[in-house]
């Protein structure tokens, strides 16, 4: 019962996520250029694919966006709810109207290596968040992303006794407990339960949508 509540769950959010990845590759018409980043990245790597405006990887349903090019798609804003992974590379979303950049997009995107934005836009993060920062009258490129961490691997100050500092994305830092240690503050040692939670939540999961079920047949009976 617990695997089946896996199952779903799993499937649920690898479907609701391959809906919202099709939605970004398909906003705007038409492909990346031929002479973009995306198009570059793409041919550069086995088992890339150029799909709509993305250069995307992996098998189908489970594909994660490497490169998104929406150039001149005269987009106004970014939605922050895009779903884009640690595993995007590059963004290019140059000769658009944009007037901000939503921070929060970028959390997560540890793997982001080149983005090109308007140039009245500043680089996601900052100036120091990025190794390479580019600028003429029509675009802005920043290149090689930087960790706000220490990059020593020691104990951040900000981060509870036994955790340290790791990069989450241009600007971004997050706390990761120390290996050993688990847990609110990382002050459990050992590893974490894996199997008793999902079996838990699998069968919290599997048992709510039996209710749910009979709930809706009562209903359909009593019409």
């Amino acid at each position: 019962m617990a695997a089946l509540g896996l199952c779903v769950i799993f499937l649920l959010s690898l479907s609701a996520q391959a809906q919202q990845q099709e939605q970004v590759c398909t906003s705007c018409p038409g492909g990346p250029r031929n002479s973009s980043e995306v198009s570059r990245l793409c041919l550069s790597r086995a088992g890339a694919q150029l799909r709509g405006r993305c250069c995307v990887s992996g098998e189908e349903g489970s594909e994660a966006i490497l490169g998104l090019d929406l150039w001149r798609c005269s987009l106004t804003r970014m939605d922050p709810a895009i779903h884009l992974t640690g595993a995007v590379v590059v963004i290019d979303v140059s000769q658009n109207p944009l007037q901000f950049l939503p921070p929060e997009l970028f959390r997560g995107l540890t793997g982001l290596q080149y983005i090109a934005i308007p140039p009245t836009l500043s680089c996601p993060g900052d100036i120091n968040s990025w190794g390479i920062v580019e600028t003429n009258s029509s675009v802005r490129v920043c290149r090689q992303q930087r960790s706000a961490c220490n990059g020593t691997g020691a104990l951040a100050m900000l981060c509870p006794e036994n955790a340290v500092c790791a990069a989450d994305g241009p600007g971004y830092t997050q706390c990761v407990c120390a290996p050993g240690f688990y847990g609110y503050k990382c002050l459990r040692e050992g590893t974490f339960p894996m199997w008793m939670f999902f079996g838990i939540l699998g069968s919290v999961t599997v048992t709510l949508s039996v209710l749910l079920w009979c709930t809706q047949r009562r209903k359909v009976k009593s019409q």
